[in-house]
Order: C-alpha cells, then sequence, then structure tokens
C-alpha cells in the first residue's frame, strides 16, 4: 500500500497544506487543502473518501473536489464516516445553500456522492485494503484509522486528546507506522487540553502507553505552521529527559516530522 501525504498541517499557510492522505489511487483519508495538490485525473480515480471528524481543516476540499471531478466519474464517490460528521456535512455544507447537494445531483437516482455511516470498532474492505475505525477523543464526534493490505497498519489517529481506548487496541495490532497529531506547543498547553488536542508533554505521556517490545516510527501530523519548530523541538528534547527520571516508564522512540509530498510504502 503507498501512502502519499497530501496535507498535514493544523492551518494554512505558504507551504503548509491541511490534513488530507491518499492511499494508492483510490481511498482518501480526510480532506483538507492538499487535495488541491492532486490532478483532475487523481481526484476522479479516488472512490472512497473516509473522514475522522467534521472540522474545516479535515473536510475543506471536498466539495470542491467533488464538483472538480464529477464529470469525469461513472459511480458516485462513497464517503464513509460517522453519522454525526455525514449530519454536519449534510446540514452545512452540501445543503443547496454553501454549496449543491450532490447526494441528490445530478438525480437521486444516480448522485454525484453517496454517504456511508460507520462506527467506531467497525471493520471494513475498501479497494483491497482493510480498514479498522479506532476511538477519538475530541470537540466534535471523530475516529481515526488503521488501514493495512496484507502488511502492518498505516495508522491515523485524527484529532484527538488524551485517549486510552486507542493504545488499548493498538497493542493488539500490527503497526508499522504511526502518524498522530500534536497541535500545540507546551506553552498552550491549557489551549490544547480544552480543544482535545495534544501538546508534546501530552504526546509523551500518551506514548507511554505503547506495550513493551512494540516499537514503530511515529510521525507527527497537525502542527499549527506557528509553532512547529517549537512543537519538534519540544518532542525531541523530552525522550531524553523522561528516559532520565523514570527510565522503568519511558523508552527511546522514533519520531519524525511528517510533511507534504511524502510518500511511505508499507
Amino acid at each position: 500500500m503507498k501512502v502519499r501525504v497530501l496535507g498535514c498541517s493544523g492551518a494554512i499557510a505558504k507551504d503548509c497544506r491541511t490534513t488530507s492522505f491518499l492511499l494508492d489511487h483510490d481511498v482518501l483519508v480526510d480532506a483538507g487543502t492538499g487535495v488541491g495538490d492532486l490532478s483532475i485525473n487523481e481526484m476522479a480515480s479516488i472512490d472512497h473518501v473516509l473522514l475522522t471528524h467534521s472540522h474545516l481543516d479535515h473536510i475543506a476540499a471536498l466539495p470542491l473536489m467533488v464538483d472538480a471531478c464529477a464529470a469525469k466519474r461513472s459511480t458516485p464517490l462513497q464517503i464513509h464516516a460517522l453519522q454525526a460528521t455525514i449530519d454536519a456535512l449534510q446540514t452545512h455544507i452540501f445543503n443547496n445553500v454553501i454549496w449543491p447537494d450532490f447526494s441528490t445531483l445530478p438525480t437521486p437516482a444516480a448522485p454525484f456522492v453517496s454517504f456511508h455511516p460507520l462506527a467506531c470498532g467497525q471493520t471494513l474492505l475498501l479497494a483491497g485494503k482493510h480498514v479498522e475505525v479506532l476511538p477519538a477523543v475530541h470537540t466534535v464526534p471523530a475516529v481515526g484509522y488503521a488501514v493495512s493490505a496484507g502488511q502492518g497498519c498505516w495508522v491515523f489517529t485524527g484529532d484527538t486528546g488524551a485517549n486510552p481506548a486507542l493504545w488499548a487496541r493498538l497493542n493488539q495490532l500490527d503497526v508499522a507506522m504511526l502518524v498522530i497529531e500534536t497541535a500545540f506547543s507546551n506553552r498552550e498547553s491549557d489551549l490544547a487540553q480544552r480543544s482535545l488536542h495534544l501538546s508534546p508533554d501530552a504526546l509523551a505521556s500518551e506514548l507511554d502507553s505503547i506495550a513493551p517490545g512494540k516499537n514503530y516510527p511515529v510521525y507527527i501530523t497537525h502542527t499549527k505552521p506557528a509553532e512547529t519548530e517549537l512543537i519538534m523541538a519540544e518532542i525531541q528534547a523530552f525522550d531524553a529527559t523522561r528516559a532520565s527520571s523514570s527510565p522503568a516508564v519511558s523508552v527511546s522512540r522514533d519520531i519524525r516530522w511528517l510533511h507534504a509530498g511524502q510518500v511511505f510504502e508499507l
């Protein structure tokens, strides 16, 4: 399975695109502004969109993408999400006010998009890929995803705060790569807690939940552009500090910064 990072920023700025990942050529995970780097033909090749939640930075490009490639498609684009996320899209985006209701256009019998509710813990088979819906803890209903195509799982937490249920499940899976958010620096830790995001210190506590013997690369996503350098510096510092103060709890992790344009083969 090929994972292409289209966008992984927590906001927009020059060279910063919001969350979106293309799995092979046909499955999109979230639809942030990074989708705009795809060609029309690449957009038209996407058959499934997996949404983590309804916040704008994760759905901003979805209505525009549908409009751009609809004429090149012969079947509806399938949008998979929590029912609450689907309700938000239909109420606030595809409502014939902000954007046309493409679930009924050009006709209700043959629409440009179709909505498919999913639930936490559910497993799906999409385009030859096994997808498990993972728990997330956010200010709106949200999920993460574990996706595999016969090898280890690519795991994306989505937006989340402290999330014990996630680690309980990940410790049972063969994880090849973890993409986890860290939206704010430690100086903004109060804001991170209120908005149910992670800061570096909170991330350190979360990573301590990884079971002994489990060691896989951890990629940081969703950093705010104004704080990215500080966030990454704080993350790079916490391993040594925590290991020296509590060696029985903390182990060194392979932690890297994710950036748009990266491609991974799993």
